[in-house]
């Protein structure tokens, strides 16, 4: 029974995941300032929150789940979906941190909004983790498929 609310849990937390970052990728378009930044700004914390989440109860499936640890650490799926979570981790560093700096920028000045470029730079940096979320599915298939029970 535990792993499989691990797995439900850990699948919820990948779609919501994604629907986040969906949802960051429409809003970062004109106007951004104001209800909107800090919106977008709330959206990028629930983000790191979910993949935190998703990060641990993906480590509780490793060490209680019905498969155990050894099965995943010898299945190169299950590391080639941990690259491209990576990737996509690495990705979301640029959007978080100029998030937090356009907030700012709100704050001294509450006229202050992004330019059409920094808007499109960070909306780049967010298609391209939107792009890398067909690997992990694709992975956690190949493993499903693929992998030895």
């Amino acid at each position: 029974m535990t792993d499989l609310l691990l797995a439900i849990l850990h699948h919820l937390l990948a779609f919501a995941l994604v629907a986040i970052l969906a949802a960051q990728f429409a809003l970062i378009r004109p106007p951004l300032a104001g209800a909107a930044l800090a919106r977008l700004a709330r959206l990028d914390a629930a983000y790191g929150a979910t993949a935190g989440l998703l990060i641990a109860v993906g480590v509780a499936r490793l060490i209680w789940g019905a498969r155990g640890a050894d099965y995943y650490l010898s299945d190169p799926w299950f590391w080639a979906k941990m690259a491209a979570f990576a990737a996509i981790g690495g990705l979301s560093a640029m959007p978080t941190v100029t998030l937090i700096r356009w907030r700012k920028a709100a704050q001294d000045d509450p006229a202050f909004a992004p330019t059409a470029e920094a808007r499109q730079r960070v909306r780049r940096f967010i298609a391209g983790e939107l792009a890398l979320v067909p690997v992990v599915l694709a992975c956690a298939a190949a493993m499903a498929r693929y992998g030895t029970f």
